[in-house]
């Protein structure tokens, strides 16, 4: 029982591994639906793994293994954290613009719609 225990751990965790990569590399595509969808399986894939972690029994070298696959499994983690982050932060500045626009538009109304009108009409700087 050992041995398939721990055959099945490591062979969760290089999954794992697999699923984090293919995230990240949906993360810097901007495929941000995509990586979500991915989440759910990812976390599911997780939680199995830590029940069968709690069984295993892992010699060195299957400790060894387990190690590496979690260094990088947290290295692409980080790498997906970062993109969201900064994802995060473009968002943001596309709600300021937003936010900034109907501020406008609400002090303004007709004459702001106005301006912009003339402004396609006659060029930048014409006015």
């Amino acid at each position: 029982m050992a041995m398939s225990t721990s055959f099945a751990v490591l062979d969760g965790y290089a999954r794992l591994r697999q699923q984090v990569a293919v995230m990240l590399e949906l993360a810097r595509a901007g495929e941000w639906d995509a990586l979500i969808d991915r989440q759910t399986g990812y976390l599911q894939l997780a939680d199995r793994i830590q029940q069968l972690d709690k069984e295993a029994v892992l010699d060195h070298d299957s400790l060894q293994r387990k190690a590496e696959l979690l260094e990088a499994i947290l290295s692409d983690d980080l790498a997906i954290r970062e993109q969201l982050m900064a994802r995060r932060s473009e968002l943001g500045q596309l709600m300021d613009s937003s936010r900034r626009q109907r501020d406008l538009h609400r002090s303004y109304g007709k004459q702001a719609t106005s301006v912009v009108d003339a402004a396609d009409k006659f060029g930048p700087g014409t006015l």
